[in-house]
């Protein structure tokens, strides 16, 4: 017989307000546009502050200036919307923001969603999924099962093979087992004898001739290890950066590029309305689009916060490069940051992804900020940038009729006092897109 217990826990549970605050922190300023215009038309309760946006210009008489005065200026916003209005800015969504998109087309519950969105926001640049299934799931207070239910749904999108595990599950996903049963069968039971090109006695395992495994292992060869690489066009395209900074009395100033956005508040006569006499249903709307209103222009002011706030602690951590020497970045992590400003690790990853800031060195990418770090054979931290720009230098001087292989670019920088291993110069030299030394020979 059941028995009735009681007992007392701690959930955590995403209020709307917080969820609203993460859609609109991970906006960059094009869409943040887009979705004020959208809510203002959907919530009565929001309004656009008049004269604000594009304020009138006012013309002076050279004589009613007193020229003796000193007058402090401030920049010019020169991303003001008035410059750019009559020239089109190309709608481009980068990776993240077009698999968030696809998931309009999935009936997730919110606390699905949110979960959905924690696994998109942890993809890493192969398209792989960064985080353990475990800790989302103790994140969210949610069942194993049940979070790995929606990364199976994830790993519907397009395109095939994103959010894997590991290489074998991201081929997986994108073999089709009714049209090709041995290749599915390869990548399920062999998958090692196929990465490791054991193919002596492959046929006779699998049970197929020859032929049937020739036709097989090129179907896998057509198949796509990283769904989520070169997903970033390479062409030119216009940038608004979120956020500008400038120098005042050898002090750092950082300016939010939003001015030239809509400016929202709350509409005054439906908060007012709501103290009056209404029968319960109207009054249950306009409380609904109230709160929608107050919380849609929090969010709005949490991120010029979050965003000023993110930089701030950068510039602290990177001093070197703020001086003028872009060479020099200081191994750091995004965890460094959330853990100074006390926020989630995911909240500077939204602030950070795709947003842009302009400096008076030029325009950087926040998540340029961040590397990893390396202790070299002197005991100096540094990071891999610069053990990745040395590397580059290396592979552009190289003799290309006897290209350096990975084992040898090893042992040169190991003599230089960078202590890094054979399978680590293989990544680099992968991330800095030149292919092995056989491909890189030239007669």
């Amino acid at each position: 017989m059941a028995k009735l217990q009681q007992r007392l826990e701690q959930k955590q549970v995403l209020q709307p307000q917080q969820i609203l605050q993460a859609a609109i922190l991970q906006l960059n300023a094009v869409n943040l546009e887009e979705r004020i215009l959208d809510e203002l038309e959907i919530n009565p309760a929001l309004d656009q502050v008049e004269g604000t946006n594009e304020p009138e210009e006012e013309t002076a008489d050279d004589d009613d200036l007193d020229w003796d005065q000193d007058y402090e200026f401030e920049p010019p916003n020169i991303y003001e919307k008035k410059e750019y209005k009559d020239m089109p800015l190309p709608q481009k969504k980068d990776f993240v923001e077009y698999l968030a998109d696809q998931l309009d087309l999935c009936d997730f519950i919110p606390n699905e969603r949110a979960v959905a969105e924690e696994i998109i926001y942890n993809l890493d640049d192969n398209g792989y999924i960064a985080m353990e299934m475990e800790l989302i799931s103790d994140r969210f207070e949610m069942e194993l099962v049940d979070v790995i239910g929606i990364l199976k749904k994830i790993q519907t999108f397009d395109p095939k093979g994103i959010a894997a595990r590991d290489l074998q599950e991201c081929l997986l996903i994108q073999i089709d087992d009714s049209k090709h049963p041995v290749a599915h069968k390869l990548l399920l039971e062999f998958f090692d004898d196929v990465a490791n090109h054991r193919y002596d006695q492959l046929a006779e395992k699998v049970g197929c001739s020859e032929d049937e495994i020739k036709k097989a292992l090129d179907v896998i060869s057509h198949l796509n290890p990283k769904p989520g690489a070169g997903h970033e066009s390479a062409e030119t395209i216009s940038v608004i950066p979120e956020l500008i900074m400038y120098k005042r009395e050898n002090n750092w100033v950082i300016v939010v590029n939003d001015s030239w956005l809509p400016d929202v508040q709350v509409n005054r006569e439906y908060v007012d309305m709501l103290a009056g006499e209404l029968d319960k249903k109207a009054k249950s709307f306009i409380k609904e689009k109230v709160d929608n209103a107050v919380w849609f222009v929090d969010a709005v002011s949490e991120r010029r916060k979050t965003l000023t706030n993110v930089m701030q602690e950068i510039i602290k951590r990177q001093p070197e490069f703020f001086q003028g020497n872009l060479n020099q970045l200081k191994p750091m992590k995004l965890q460094d940051i959330a853990d100074e400003i006390g926020v989630d690790i995911s909240t500077v990853s939204r602030s950070t992804r795709g947003k842009y800031v302009d400096t008076p060195y030029g325009i950087f990418e926040l998540k340029s900020f961040f590397t990893e770090g390396m202790i070299t054979t002197s005991g100096e931290e540094i990071s891999t940038m610069q053990i990745k720009r040395l590397l580059k230098e290396l592979l552009c001087e190289e003799n290309k009729q006897h290209p350096y292989t990975d084992e040898k670019l090893k042992e040169i920088l190991n003599m230089q006092g960078y202590p890094v291993a054979r399978r680590t110069v293989a990544k680099y030299r992968e991330q800095l897109h030149f292919p092995v030394a056989r491909l890189r020979k030239q007669i």
